[in-house]
């Protein structure tokens, strides 16, 4: 977040994990949906950082997804089929473009 301290970023992270955390099994969100949540419509991609700053966890960073409920953070799992495999097992679909079916599962904070 340009023109922010290091403790406003840390912050917001602290604020993104926490809605993370509230995903429920077998949904998904958006990063658009949870800035907007915590009223910085604009700093989805942020929220992206903060999901990569979280590897390692135990948030359930691989349910949140792009705007198209595509899995464009997939390489943070360890390879290109662990997010879709985890989203699979909590029994979230897909379209046949591979996007998670965000009518079915998008769940918004």
């Amino acid at each position: 977040m340009p023109g922010r301290s290091e403790a406003d970023r840390d912050d917001f992270f602290d604020r993104v994990w926490e809605v993370v955390g509230r995903i429920p099994r077998g949904k998904v969100t958006t990063y658009g949906h949870i800035a907007g949540h915590l009223g910085a419509r604009r700093a989805a991609r942020t929220v992206g950082w903060a999901m990569k700053a979280a590897k390692g966890t135990s948030l359930p960073c691989h349910r949140v997804v792009n705007r198209f409920g595509a899995l464009s953070g997939k390489m943070q799992f360890g390879g290109p089929h662990i997010m879709e495999d985890l989203l699979r097992s909590e029994g979230v679909t897909f379209d046949e473009d591979g996007c998670v079916d965000l009518e079915e599962h998008l769940w918004v904070p």
